[in-house]
């Protein structure tokens, strides 16, 4: 059996507050959890699927319904919503901001909300999960399972966009480098910010799906306010995914850009070989003549004939390059 993560219990509870409905809440243990009941008032609970007992509870004391379970449990899910007999079954991605990985390597949360418990599951850390749970004991958490819901997405959507501005400058930093681009050295940094902007919107394209099918569940757990909340996370989600579908364009152009000058670079150098061997061509020619061995060389017992030669070598070089001149070949 694995090792439970940092700050998890081997019962795999990570967290869990009874709210009480003004934004504050307690902190409770698992015992506390069992000995919940409905009547309590608001419960979120928090939990590892890395551990075991996460799906023996599940499974078992939850009183959860087994779809609900079974979609809690689940390992690698796409964004998505949607309504199930009194509550609302939702997972989304969040940026992985955790030490060591790549942001597009997105994080889901997977949440069941009713209106008198909420239960969200994770493998790996989140950190608008620990906004949330750094929020609660100091009276800023959510009032109410639907306040919960709007105020979780805001938090992800929230940190999603620092990471879409980090691909944007990338691309804007990309397009003022190639400029001055010498070799293939950028093809490298253009490859990372498309692959980053491709892996973002793998998630955050459903994710805006998602949201929107959200605020438009006639839910009792969604009031207007936070259908309000929940459409205007949709529209900046929207915006996110629309600044990296820019971002992808704008870095295709680069690299076209780039990939021009590098062949324009590479034109140059052969043309100026070219006309380096064009150059050479006769002289070789003449040089490979006199150099065959064979009796009746001319100039074999004159002194002067290297002189002479090289002279006449000389004035054909110059009569080539005047040619070239005046053709324009170069």
């Amino acid at each position: 059996m694995a090792a439970p993560a940092a700050g998890v219990g081997p019962d795999g509870l990570v967290a869990a507050f009874l709210l009480d409905g003004a934004g504050g809440g307690n902190a409770l243990d698992f015992a506390g959890v069992r000995a919940w009941r409905p009547g309590d008032g608001l419960l979120w609970v928090h939990m590892d699927l890395t551990v075991p007992a996460t799906a023996a509870w599940f499974e078992g004391d939850a009183g959860l319904d087994p779809v609900v379970a079974e979609a809690l449990l689940q390992g690698e899910t796409r964004p998505r919503a949607a309504s199930l007999k009194d509550g609302l079954l939702v997972v989304l991605r969040g940026v992985n901001m955790n030490p060591g990985a790549d942001p597009e390597d997105m994080v889901a949360l997977r949440m069941w909300i009713t209106r008198e418990r909420i239960v969200t599951t994770r493998r790996r850390r989140l950190l608008s999960v620990d906004d949330m749970r750094a929020a609660i004991p100091a009276g800023h958490g959510p009032v109410s399972s639907g306040d919960f819901l709007v105020a979780m997405a805001d938090r992800m959507v929230e940190r999603a966009a620092l990471v879409v501005a980090d691909v944007d400058e990338a691309v804007d930093r990309l397009e003022e480098e190639v400029l001055a681009a010498e070799s293939h050295a950028l093809r490298a940094a253009l490859a990372e910010v498309r692959r980053e902007a491709i892996g973002l919107r793998r998630y955050l394209a459903p994710q805006r799906e998602a949201l929107a099918r959200l605020y438009a569940e006639s839910s009792p757990l969604l009031s207007d306010v936070d259908r309000l909340r929940l459409r205007e996370v949709a529209d900046t989600v929207t915006r996110h995914v629309e600044d990296l579908d820019a971002a992808r364009e704008r870095a295709a152009v680069v690299h076209e850009e780039l990939a021009s000058r590098l062949a324009e670079q590479m034109n140059q150098r052969m043309y100026v070989l070219s006309v380096v061997a064009a150059l050479f061509l006769p002289l070789g020619f003449v040089t490979g003549l006199l150099g065959i061995n064979v009796g009746g060389i001319p100039g074999v017992e004159d002194p002067h004939a290297f002189g002479i030669v090289t002279l006449v070598l000389t004035l054909v070089a110059v009569g080539v390059l005047a040619v070239f001149k005046w053709r324009r070949w170069f």
